[in-house]
């Protein structure tokens, strides 16, 4: 998958979240989609550092993050 614009993200995440009932639900459908369709590993630039993310993950408190 290359690079989504605004409509194609709102797409993806509609279609992972359509049948969720709550945020919890709608957290794990769309870390669920990520998982699914990210090319991993990826190398990328965040604040001026390029990093390789190998995979996606739940933290505890509910944030999806790049390990």
């Amino acid at each position: 998958m290359g690079t989504l614009d605004k409509a194609g993200l709102e797409a993806m995440v509609e279609e992972a979240t359509v049948d969720a009932y709550g945020e919890d639900e709608q957290r794990t459908g769309l870390l669920t989609m990520l998982e699914q369709y990210l090319d991993l590993p990826f190398t990328t630039t965040v604040l001026g550092v390029e990093v390789t993310v190998r995979g996606v993950d739940l933290t505890p408190d509910g944030r999806i993050v790049g390990n």
